[in-house]
């Protein structure tokens, strides 16, 4: 139930960040339930990513967050966001990301949707 409560807060917040950031976007469709469907395979691409790599990420990374004061984060979830344009562009369910700093835009933006999205959401803590 958890997994299923991330994707969705996942798809939620990287739809939020194709409409606000011109350089992240998603394949194009003409119908909206092809559009659903697209959102939800990039979501769940994402949510493994973070799920899988970002834990070895965050670990070997760990001298880089305490250095810069926990600023690394935004550098990792650009990395993420890039890795899930990456495996989504071998698909026709393609995220596309322009480049690094767009990137890390979008990560801080998925970021905070994603919490304030968890703040809301209802459950175990």
């Amino acid at each position: 139930m958890k997994f299923l409560v991330q994707l969705i807060v996942n798809g939620v917040a990287i739809w939020l960040c194709t409409l606000l950031v011109d350089g992240i976007s998603l394949a194009p469709t003409s119908d909206t339930p092809m559009r659903l469907l697209e959102l939800a395979v990039v979501a769940a691409v994402f949510t493994l990513v973070n799920l899988i790599v970002r834990p070895v990420v965050k670990l070997l990374s760990l001298p880089l967050y305490i250095l810069t004061l926990g600023l690394f984060f935004l550098v990792v979830n650009a990395l993420m966001l890039m890795l899930t344009g990456w495996i989504t562009s071998f698909t026709d369910f393609g995220l596309t990301v322009d480049g690094f700093w767009t990137a890390v835009l979008g990560g801080l933006i998925i970021a905070v949707a994603s919490w304030l999205l968890n703040l809301v959401i209802p459950g175990d803590r």
